[in-house]
C-alpha cells in the first residue's frame, strides 16, 4: 500500500464554548464545534449565496487544556488535525460519526496570549510571567541616572560657577570668577606673567625693565638704597691753577 495522508486544517470560530472531561486516568479531553463559512453564485438568480458547516474536534491533554481555557464562544482559531470515524449504535442502528482529532491550534483574536500550541513555551499567557516584562527594559535607555552625572567631554556650567579657578591666569587676562578673589587678596597674588601690575607698583614703586615686571619675580623689590653724593666741601673753593 502507498503512501497516504490523512490532514485537516480548519479556519473558524467555536460556535459555543468548549465542553470540558477528564478521563479515568486524570487526562483532560476538550470537544468544540467550529463554524467555517463559503460562499457561491446562483446560478439561476446570480445572487450570493452563503453556507456554514459545522465540525466537531476534540483534543486531549495539555492541548486540551490550552482550548478550555483561552477559547470560548467566538473565538476564532487555526486547528490542524486528522479525521476520525467513531461507530457507535443507536436505537439497534448503527451510526457513524466523523471528527476530526486536533494536534496544533493557533488563535487568531490578537490577544497577548493569542499563540497556543502543543509543546511550546507560548501555551501560558504573558501576564503569568512578569520577568518577560521586565527583560524588556534591558538595552535601553536610563536618563534619570544620565541627568545626574555630567557628560564626559561637556561642560558644566554650574559646578564651575559654583567653584571659580583660584589659579592666576597667564597671558595677562583674568578669566571669569576671579576678579572677587583678585580684589580681596591683591598683595598675595603674584604679577601676571608678561602684563602690567599698576596697582602694586603705585603702593610701592619698585625698579622694572621696560615697564615689564620679571617672570617668576615679585611685584614688591625693595627701593634701591641712595648713593651718597659726593662731598665737594673738602676741596678748597680756589683751584691751585
Amino acid at each position: 500500500m502507498g503512501r497516504s495522508v490523512n490532514k485537516v486544517q480548519i479556519i473558524g470560530t467555536l460556535g459555543r464554548d468548549p465542553e470540558m472531561k477528564y478521563l479515568p486516568s486524570g487526562s483532560a479531553v476538550v470537544t468544540v464545534s467550529v463554524a467555517t463559512d463559503e460562499s457561491y453564485n446562483d446560478k439561476n438568480s446570480g445572487q450570493k449565496v452563503e453556507k456554514t458547516e459545522w465540525h466537531r474536534l476534540t483534543a486531549f491533554g495539555k492541548l486540551a487544556e490550552i482550548i478550555g481555557q483561552y477559547l470560548k464562544k467566538g473565538s476564532k482559531a487555526y486547528f490542524e488535525g486528522k479525521l476520525r470515524t467513531n461507530e457507535y449504535e443507536k436505537d439497534g442502528i448503527k451510526r457513524y460519526s466523523t471528527e476530526i482529532v486536533v494536534n496544533d491550534m493557533m488563535m487568531l483574536d490578537g490577544r497577548p496570549d493569542a499563540g497556543a500550541s502543543q509543546g511550546f513555551a507560548n501555551t501560558a499567557p504573558m501576564a503569568n510571567n512578569p520577568s518577560a516584562a521586565m527583560g524588556q527594559q534591558q538595552g535601553g535607555f536610563a536618563p534619570q541616572q544620565q541627568a545626574q552625572q555630567p557628560a564626559q567631554g561637556g561642560f558644566a556650567p554650574q559646578q564651575q560657577a559654583q567653584r571659580p579657578v583660584q589659579q592666576p591666569a597667564q597671558g595677562g587676562f583674568a578669566p571669569q570668577g576671579q576678579p572677587q578673589q583678585q580684589a580681596q587678596r591683591p598683595v598675595q597674588q603674584p604679577a601676571q606673567q608678561g602684563g602690567f601690575a599698576p596697582q602694586q607698583q603705585g603702593q610701592q614703586p619698585a625698579q622694572q625693565q621696560g615697564g615689564f615686571a620679571p617672570q617668576g619675580q615679585p611685584a614688591q623689590q625693595p627701593q634701591a638704597a641712595p648713593q651718597p653724593a659726593n662731598n665737594f666741601d673738602s676741596f678748597d673753593d680756589d683751584i691751585p691753577f
